[in-house]
């Protein structure tokens, strides 16, 4: 027995809590067999491990279960996408998953977190890739269990290529020797370095954006607003990621985690908090142009106001000069048409001075009304 716990890696020691020693039959033996999944069109992949190499294989979940209770050293390695009820119900028979964990993972929609339940780790991430075509930011989840010789991945979404991880790792056997816990290293790390190209295509959006808001486009503000609720979905994925793996590391010293896996961990955390700290400056950053996109878009309402205005006063003053000239033009016309009736009996019709003094009166009035309209400042 103690044999076996010097074998055991670094992170799988800090994973099992001090208890009386336990029964030298491994206790899934006596369980009772695990229930045969109803549907295997999810699982990714499936591998059973020795030594950092991969021994076997298995075409379903009922077939890994059965060669890792015969391979007591081994180290199995299930990836699953989208999983049924079922099989996450007989992976939690199998692997002693608590009940919350198996919740969580089959409803998904959950932050980052760390959660420790017994001698497992249960993880969960936010994954996320940038989508040149439309310029959006595609988020997913990861779900990942780590136990003390198993690894299940559950993935909700197309982000990461955990298949990427799988062959970099089997490539690194040095690294996969020290168990579970270094496959945990690389999901973080697959996780963290896909940030990344998005951070990337953020930064080339934003300078896209302040081109577009001081050349009045309007479609940004459309665009800004989307492209904040990408960034408030983004700290969400990152903000929680760096207390993470901060706890982690402050349980290096308490738990005796692999001075290696602390290197790689230091250097995730690193990574992650730039990634965060970048995100909290994009966010701030859509603020501002938000705020200057409104100031812009207010002053030009303003100049198109002002400009309404003035043509409405110009054109009042059109409307005045026209009306000046009707009132002028209109006072000879009243007497012409007076004295153009054919009446009989008329007044002055056969006085000497009469056309004179109706030709006299119509330029009387008309000065009369130009006067007075050029004193108010009509003509």
């Amino acid at each position: 027995m103690a044999a076996d716990n010097a074998r055991k890696p670094a992170w799988r020691r800090a994973l099992t809590p001090s208890q009386p020693p336990a029964p030298t039959t491994p206790a899934r033996t006596t369980d009772p067999a695990p229930v045969e999944p109803t549907e295997v069109a999810s699982v990714v992949q499936a591998a059973l491990y020795r030594d950092g190499v991969r021994v076997s294989s298995p075409a379903t979940l009922a077939d890994t279960f059965r060669e890792l209770r015969e391979e007591p050293s081994g180290m199995a390695w299930i990836g699953l996408a989208r999983p049924t009820e079922g099989e996450l119900l007989s992976l939690a028979a199998e692997f002693d998953l608590h009940q919350l964990a198996v919740e969580d993972a089959m409803e998904a929609h959950q932050r980052p977190k760390l959660e420790r339940y017994g001698e497992t780790l249960f993880v969960v991430l936010r994954a996320a890739r940038y989508l040149d075509a439309p310029e959006e930011v595609d988020f997913g989840e990861l779900h990942v269990f780590v136990g003390p010789d198993f690894v299940i991945t559950v993935r909700h979404g197309a982000a990461p290529d955990l298949s990427a991880v799988r062959h970099r790792m089997e490539e690194s056997t040095e690294l996969l020797k020290l168990g579970p816990e270094a496959v945990l290293y690389a999901i973080l790390d697959a996780v963290v370095d896909g940030y990344a190209p998005v951070v990337a295509g953020v930064q080339n959006d934003i300078d896209e954006i302040e081109t577009e808001v001081f050349r009045g486009d309007p479609e940004v503000s459309r665009r800004i607003y989307e492209l904040s609720r990408e960034m408030v979905e983004f700290q969400r994925a990152t903000r929680p990621l760096v207390g993470m793996l901060h706890g982690l590391i402050a349980g290096f010293s308490k738990y005796g985690t692999d001075e290696e896996l602390q290197r790689y961990l230091r250097d995730v955390a690193d990574h992650v908090t730039h990634t965060s700290e970048r995100v909290d400056g994009f966010r701030q950053a859509l603020t501002e142009i938000l705020t200057v996109n409104a100031t812009l878009v207010t002053q030009q309402q303003n100049a198109e106001m002002r400009a309404l205005a003035q043509a409405g006063f110009e054109q009042n003053e059109e409307i005045k000069r026209i009306s000046s000239w009707a009132a002028i033009l209109f006072a000879p016309t009243l007497v012409g048409t007076i004295y153009g009736m054919n009446f009989q009996h008329m007044p002055e019709l056969s006085w000497t001075f009469g056309y004179p003094f109706a030709i006299g009166l119509m330029g009387v009035v008309c000065f009369s009304l130009y006067l007075i309209f050029k004193r108010r400042g009509w003509l």
